[in-house]
């Protein structure tokens, strides 16, 4: 907090494929565990671990041949990965390259055990998988061992309307099961509390703009624990905070 320059930590040598360079890297999570960086290293199709003890000059693969997407890690230390081009998610324990399927993996398409670029994902305590479904416009829910998912937010087509989602990115559910998602075409941030037909809008809605409150594209979304949302609008090469009531 308070600095005004920041310290590279995985990559800063140009763009590439050696094991210490990134080419447009699109997430990172931390491992407590081990004290290192996950990063999705997008064009370079892998999977990267980066450890942060100083000296760190290069990373090592932890999973090749994927369009990693978005990430995250679950309480049992278990990697979740989007492919958007194979539409799927995938669950995978550290050292194991070839995982297991948790959400899509049936083609593209819009029947609800398929996904159509999945983009963000998040995880709860049950290993139940929340997806931004972006082209289905939706979010989709897929229970632990669920061979189809559950449409928890829009699925009605793209637009403006209350009971819609338009191009959904950054996504997090509470412990009431309440979705906020990011819509990066109609420009706000939704909440839509567990098992609702239609969803609030929180911040933006208010066209695009670079003030304040208009966006141009939110993607990603975070709370910290005060409730304090963050938002990723990238194209006005910016992260914002607001006060949630």
């Amino acid at each position: 907090m308070g600095d005004t320059n920041g310290q590279v930590v995985a990559g800063g040598n140009g763009q590439g494929n050696r094991l210490d360079q990134l080419n447009e890297p699109t997430d990172v999570l931390i491992d407590k565990e081990t004290d290192s960086l996950i990063i999705c290293d997008w064009l370079n199709q892998r999977v990267v671990r980066w450890y942060r003890r100083s000296g760190t000059t290069q990373g090592e693969i932890l999973i090749d041949n994927i369009w990693c997407q978005r990430l995250t890690m679950d309480a049992q230390r278990y990697v979740y990965i989007s492919d958007p081009g194979k539409h799927e998610v995938r669950r995978y324990q550290i050292g194991d390259k070839n995982g297991t399927i948790v959400a899509g993996g049936n083609g593209q398409g819009a029947g609800l055990n398929q996904l159509n670029v999945p983009t963000y994902i998040f995880v709860d305590q049950q290993q139940t998988v929340y997806v931004s479904d972006y082209f289905n416009n939706r979010v989709m829910k897929w229970n632990k061992g669920a061979k189809e998912g559950i449409v928890v937010a829009g699925g009605q087509g793209q637009g403006n309307a209350l009971t819609q989602l338009w191009n959904p990115e950054g996504l997090f559910v509470d412990t009431l099961g309440t979705i906020y998602v990011a819509g990066l075409e109609n420009l706000l941030v939704m909440r839509w509390p567990k098992g609702a037909k239609q969803g609030t809008v929180i911040v933006g809605g208010n066209d695009v703009g670079a003030e304040a409150n208009p966006f141009k594209g939110p993607e990603g979304l975070s709370f910290d624990r005060h409730g304090n949302l963050y938002v990723v609008d990238s194209p006005n090469h910016r992260v914002q905070r607001f006060s949630i009531e």
